[in-house]
């Protein structure tokens, strides 16, 4: 039977925007009738797996999520001398590997390269990366076009974590073969209290104009933020991880320790020059066995109140677990907990637990 393993998160950050919706202001959730601070998944993975955490533990065993794939080739092409048209033919012809060509940029007259750009960016593995790259400097020495069997790149043989973890779909090019299903599913954070978003009216003063000149801000704006305790919730298939990985063990355990440190040490980057929110998980609750897995957001849904959410938070979350384990039976095999706050148990214990 699969075997999943869950992470419980509670992070406390101080006055933040974190995560912004299209008109600046946080992003938020209606969650039990009252408005919460909401950080998204895409947010908090982008932040996980671009942070020297994550890139220290997989170093060499990641991709890159790009739109750019043919245009830089073809770019490469160009410079190294290669007719425009015909560097924009391969670049069509190796994105188009990727996405049918109706999901390239069409025609544009400043920089007609960019008809080889994709339209929406894919997750392309650092074997793949290779790959392309290879055949790049094979066209560019051999000054011809791809062969069809040269195309034939794209691969579901790579050991890339991040599509790994998080997947990958290439549905327009109808190429379920080199698709891969995502084992980690990450919730959106939200936080247990309610919340109202305030306003920070800011100024930008003028220092290079005399004051009996004219005193006053050369600029004037607002920004959004707001603080709470977030909620988020991972689950992962060991299993799945592992069969993503062409089997390679010792990557998974590397895979499963960047994410539970990432997401334990590293706060998404928005407005973090304003607002220094960076911040350390105070609880983490990590499970694992081969019982159908549930999150425990549910504690939650009453807006947590009083001089303390941190704290009520816990117990709350405790309450809930013990519950389900009461109406349920055992919801795992067994779990290990990190309470910052009691000083109980570490992050070492908890990658240990998952991992081993």
């Amino acid at each position: 039977m699969s075997q999943f393993i869950q992470l419980h998160l509670l992070t406390m950050y101080p006055p933040s925007n974190l995560n912004r919706d299209d008109l600046g202001r946080p992003k938020t959730a209606i969650v039990g009738g009252t408005e919460r601070l909401r950080i998204s998944s895409q947010s908090l993975k982008r932040a996980w797996r671009e942070s020297e955490v994550f890139n220290e533990i997989c170093r060499g065993a990641q991709g890159k999520i790009t739109r750019r794939i043919g245009y830089d080739a073809a770019l490469r092409m160009v410079e190294a001398g290669v007719k425009e048209k015909d560097a924009l033919a391969a670049g069509i012809a190796i994105s188009s590997a990727f996405v049918n060509s109706k999901d390239l940029e069409g025609k544009d007259k400043e920089d007609p390269l960019k008809e080889a750009m994709l339209k929406q960016p894919v997750r392309v593995s650092a074997e793949e990366l290779s790959a392309v790259n290879q055949l790049v400097d094979g066209l560019i020495s051999g000054n011809k076009m791809p062969e069809e069997d040269e195309l034939d790149f794209l691969r579901k043989t790579h050991k890339s974590v991040d599509i790994a973890l998080f997947g990958r779909m290439l549905a327009s090019k109808g190429k379920p073969d080199v698709s891969m299903e995502a084992a980690a599913q990450i919730s959106h954070a939200f936080t247990v209290t309610s919340v109202k978003i305030e306003d920070d009216y800011f100024t930008a003063v003028e220092d290079l104009k005399e004051f009996k000149k004219g005193a006053g801000s050369a600029f004037i704006a607002d920004a959004g933020f707001g603080s709470g305790v977030f909620y988020t919730y991972c689950c992962i298939s060991k299993d799945l991880l592992i069969s993503n990985l062409q089997n390679d063990e010792a990557l998974a355990r590397q895979a499963l320790s960047a994410l539970a440190q990432s997401a334990a040490t590293v706060a998404p980057t928005g407005k973090q020059n304003s607002f220094a929110s960076r911040a350390y998980t105070s609880y983490l609750l990590a499970e694992k066995g081969s019982q159908q897995p549930r999150s425990l957001s549910v504690a939650f849904l009453k807006a947590t109140r009083g001089e303390d959410p941190l704290a009520a938070a816990i117990e709350n979350l405790e309450k809930q677990r013990a519950n389900f384990e009461q109406a349920y039976g055992a919801c795992a095999d067994g779990f290990k907990v990190m309470d910052v706050s009691k000083g109980e148990g570490s992050l070492e214990e908890i990658i240990q637990f998952i991992t081993e």
